[in-house]
């Protein structure tokens, strides 16, 4: 069901009620003893909320392409880097 914010405009009080959407639309403030006239207000709405490891928009990509991909892609090193910092190493004999 959705959320709507609603606002008196006697006491100026907003506040938000879940209503189904076939619902009319509230017309009397909450607030005890006030009983002004509300009016719903516009509002973002909650959204939609992910949950997992994330979503992107290659996780579904169909095997033609990432076979392409895999062609179009640079290819490795074939011997890892180094970690010689530049100095000459003295070999014993």
């Amino acid at each position: 069901m959705p959320t709507y914010e609603y606002e008196c405009e006697k006491c100026g009080l907003i506040f938000e009620e879940y209503q189904r959407i076939s619902e009319p639309p509230l017309t009397v403030c909450k607030k005890p003893g006030c009983g002004g006239a509300v009016k719903r207000l516009i509002s973002s709405g909650g959204g939609f909320l992910f949950k997992g490891s994330g979503f992107y928009s290659t996780d579904y990509r169909s095997d033609s392409y990432k076979k392409q991909a895999k062609n179009d892609a640079p290819a490795a090193p074939a011997t890892p880097p180094s970690s010689d910092t530049g100095k000459s190493k003295k070999v014993q004999e």
